[in-house]
């Protein structure tokens, strides 16, 4: 987790998380398939070719991209990859991507004794922004090996906190999604947990930007279900309101209700509510109007394919620091390998019956 975490990977650079997953799953995999953008797709065979089930989690997380470098001053300007708060952006530290390595830099911009009376109440916007590399001119910065293009992520080492129970760190959406769609993975073979269909775990690129590898991923698999992974904004944080964000940390993964991207299917949200019940893994009804996850592209696929998000509740997605409870990503992962052992044509069926 803690490696996977910190990998470096923006939407549209997601080339070093996808190795170390590709690697991390080789064992658990039959088959290991891909679209043309970059994600990758884990086959793991069942009792039966169909249903086939697409478990999909994101690599891409929300990071910068290089727009330009001041001539006289060698500062960088960036763009987002993905939404940004500006708020949450000045005096954090990033790595720059460059062709001749990475380069440690700070967001930044003109210090409080230099501001106006008038900017001091304004709250500085991004494309006001820079990154401080060092360099002291833009001659210096390409010497430094930096281009228009290249890619930015936050810089956060991933801590535990509380004995371990709780996590912090960058990443945390989606590559907490990617991690529990890993961990299934692995127990359901080294388990050898019985399961009526054929797995398709994808780790899918460029979320942030569109849900874009989930398009293309959905469209190589031709799933029957499915089932995408994700955080979800913990609503117990000073200024949230419940109706707003319903879920807490500790209180286990959530189901998604609805959101700005999809409606799930209604006889497959029902069924992952009765079986949580039924197996007691504590589950949160989640709603948002303001977010959309791969489900929003998987649910369209073809004629449409029911599909439903798991999610870990997470605090200060979209930052340079997020943060979750470990029981909330164990239990994610139970809820998971629970739906897997389920999922059987005549379940599948059932979601589409009228």
């Amino acid at each position: 987790m803690k490696d996977l975490m910190e990998s470096f990977g923006p939407s549209g650079f997601e080339a070093e998380p996808a190795k170390m997953v590709k690697e991390y799953l080789r064992p658990y995999s039959n088959e290991i398939i891909s679209d043309k953008l970059g994600s990758i797709i884990f086959v793991a065979k069942g009792k039966a070719q169909r249903p086939r089930i697409l478990m999909a989690g994101h690599l891409d997380e929300v990071g910068f991209v290089i727009t330009g470098i001041d001539e006289k001053t060698g500062f960088l300007k960036f763009g987002p990859l993905g939404g940004w708060w500006d708020q949450v952006l000045l005096s954090q530290r990033v790595i720059v991507r460059t062709k001749k390595g990475d380069l440690l830099g700070v967001i930044s911009s003109k210090p409080p004794h230099v501001l106006t009376e008038e900017e001091r109440k304004t709250v500085v916007k991004k494309e006001d922004m820079y990154i401080d590399i060092g360099a002291c001119s833009m001659d210096e910065a390409v010497k430094m090996g930096v281009r228009i293009g290249d890619p930015v992520t936050p810089w956060s080492p991933f801590s535990l906190f509380k004995g371990g129970k709780f996590a912090a760190g960058k990443g945390f959406d989606d590559r907490i999604g990617v991690f529990v769609m890993a961990e299934a993975l692995r127990r359901i073979k080294e388990q050898a947990i019985k399961h009526p269909n054929t797995i398709y775990a994808a780790a899918t690129v460029q979320e942030e930007v569109g849900l874009r590898g989930a398009k293309t991923s959905a469209h190589v698999v031709d799933p029957d279900v499915g089932i995408v992974l994700e955080v979800d904004i913990a609503g117990d944080v000073p200024g949230i309101q419940p109706h707003q964000a319903p879920t807490k940390l500790g209180k286990g993964p959530s189901l998604l209700t609805y959101d700005r991207s999809m409606i799930p299917n209604q006889p497959l949200k029902d069924f992952i509510i009765e079986l949580a019940e039924r197996k007691k893994i504590p589950l949160q009804l989640s709603q948002s109007t303001g977010g959309g996850t791969d489900a929003g592209s998987i649910h369209l696929d073809r004629a449409g394919c029911p599909t439903a998000v798991i999610s870990v509740p997470t605090r200060h997605i979209h930052t340079h620091v997020g943060y979750l409870c470990l029981e909330d990503v164990e239990n994610a992962v139970k809820l998971t390998i629970e739906i897997i052992k389920e999922l059987d044509a005549e379940r599948v069926r059932s979601f589409t019956a009228i």
